[in-house]
């Protein structure tokens, strides 16, 4: 049985910064590609970051890249969303998908169940 489970979500000040956690089990093979997408109430799911199996190859979108890190731990089964200068625009549940290398959500064919991210003063 596949599990993908986040963690790592909280309140945090504009300008602050979290890591968001994603431990994936029951996956037959490492060579699963993982993603992150968030979406904010009243809001389509939008794609955040990707990382491909072996890690060497990331993509982000425009509104988080050059704030937010995504990384993996093949080892730990593990991975990571390091987020930086957090905007009240970037208020959203958060969630972790594995699946192709890919932008589209269609292209990820497990996901968690999300961890929440409020931005605010």
């Amino acid at each position: 049985q596949v599990q993908v489970t986040e963690s790592g979500g909280g309140l945090v000040q504009p300008g602050g910064s979290l890591r968001l956690s994603c431990a994936a089990s029951g996956l037959t093979s490492s060579n699963w590609h993982m993603a992150w997408f968030r979406q904010a109430p009243g809001r389509q799911r939008e794609f955040v970051a990707a990382v491909t199996w072996t890690g060497g190859t990331t993509m982000y979108s425009d509104s988080v890249r050059g704030r937010f890190t995504v990384s993996r731990d093949n080892a730990k089964n593990t991975v990571y969303l390091q987020m930086n200068s957090l905007k009240p625009e970037d208020t959203a549940v958060y969630y972790c998908a594995a699946g192709y290398y890919s932008r589209s959500p269609s292209q990820y064919a497990y996901w968690g169940q999300g961890t929440q991210v409020t931005v605010s003063s």
